[in-house]
């Protein structure tokens, strides 16, 4: 009985000291949490605002050119829209109700009460003062052209002319496209570079020390493709509309030559 007892008291006083390494192991991890908390903290610095406070004289350049560009670029896609609407809008009742009207002085009328910017009633009206012109010189216009050389030569112009005022803004659509991204990667490859010299003059090895040049460098790459692939879509849409009306001006023009040459239209039964 007294062995039994003598054994099972240095037992529990041996499992007293067993229990310490648990405390340490606890305090052990203070020192990992924090290292944690401080990985967080420095991934925080690629937010936008840090990348921003970090831009320098360059990339702000590049910046406030991306932004002009895109401006530009949104007018004249907005612009565009609605002028391509309206004459889409306006063009087959123009065209039809000129072919209609019986007499040829109320369909002119009806041209001339059309707004400035429809272009199918500037071609007829065009069409219309070439052959009154031609009519009315004194002869020698007629020796030089005849009627249907004249009269062609002034549905030529008018087609030409419209087919560029069709035009209007494409140039810039097709250069904001074409040269954003690469503005866009001016402003990456500046903020790169910033970060490595920032890199050497610290001497730190963290990414803290690069994050605001490295986040400017991305944002100028975004930026750059946001502004280069609206106008990129706009371009390849508008350069499709304006092949199909100046289809449809060749179209009327041709009917126009065939009315005004001859007096009448060609497949005209009435």
């Amino acid at each position: 009985m007294l062995q039994d007892i003598t054994i099972t008291v240095p037992a529990t006083v041996a499992a007293a000291p067993a229990a310490a390494p648990v405390t340490t192991n606890v305090a052990l991890g203070a020192p990992a949490a924090a290292q944690q908390t401080q990985a967080v903290e420095g991934a925080a610095d690629f937010s936008i605002q840090n990348a921003m406070n970090s831009m320098g004289v360059v990339n702000w350049a590049v910046f406030f050119a991306l932004v002009i560009m895109s401006l530009v670029a949104w007018y004249y896609t907005v612009m565009k829209t609605i002028k391509y609407s309206r004459i889409n809008g306006r063009s087959g009742r123009v065209t039809a109700t000129f072919w209609q009207t019986p007499n040829a002085q109320e369909a002119i009328r009806f041209m001339e009460e059309q707004p400035s910017w429809e272009p199918f009633s500037k071609i007829a009206l065009d069409c219309a003062q070439a052959a009154a012109h031609h009519q009315k010189s004194d002869g020698r216009l007629a020796e030089a052209l005849n009627r249907s050389e004249f009269i062609d030569r002034a549905l030529r112009q008018a087609v030409s002319r419209e087919s560029q005022t069709l035009e209007d803004g494409q140039t810039w659509l097709a250069t904001t496209g074409a040269i954003a991204p690469f503005v866009g990667l001016l402003g990456t490859v500046w903020g790169i570079l910033m970060a490595l010299v920032r890199l050497g003059s610290s001497g730190e090895s963290s990414i803290k020390a690069v994050a605001g040049p490295v986040g400017e460098a991305l944002i100028m790459t975004f930026i750059g493709l946001f502004v280069a692939i609206p106008a990129v879509i706009a371009f390849n849409y508008f350069n499709r509309t304006n092949r199909k009306l100046v289809a449809q001006f060749d179209a009327f023009a041709h009917d126009l030559h065939d009315f005004f040459a001859t007096g009448a239209r060609v497949g005209d039964k009435r």
